[in-house]
């Protein structure tokens, strides 16, 4: 079983940055669950174009990552997830030193 990272950026929809709060809770609670923890937030400082946050998200292996997304609780989310976020990009890679 190898460890799976990922690094996801959000853009909101609006200004709902107490919503986003709630909906990243309860996705992160649910994450949880299946060994899988955010590690890193990444807020932008000031308004532009880029992501609103930055998250560095780990997974105990592919198995894992598969069970989270598929668990009916993450479905029920589906609802406020659409209305807060505009865009996801998720990149897959591996933990590195300098």
């Amino acid at each position: 079983m190898r460890p799976v990272t990922l690094v996801v950026s959000l853009w909101l929809k609006g200004d709902d940055v107490a919503g986003f709060e709630a909906f990243e809770r309860a996705a992160a609670d649910i994450m949880a669950k299946h060994g899988g923890r955010i590690e890193h937030v990444v807020r932008r400082a000031e308004p532009g174009d880029g992501p609103f946050e930055v998250h560095v998200v780990t997974f105990p292996s592919d198995a894992a990552l598969r069970a989270y997304r598929e668990d009916p609780r993450l479905e029920k989310l589906a609802a406020l997830r659409a209305r807060l976020i505009a865009r996801t990009e998720i990149l897959q890679g591996e933990p590195r030193s300098l």
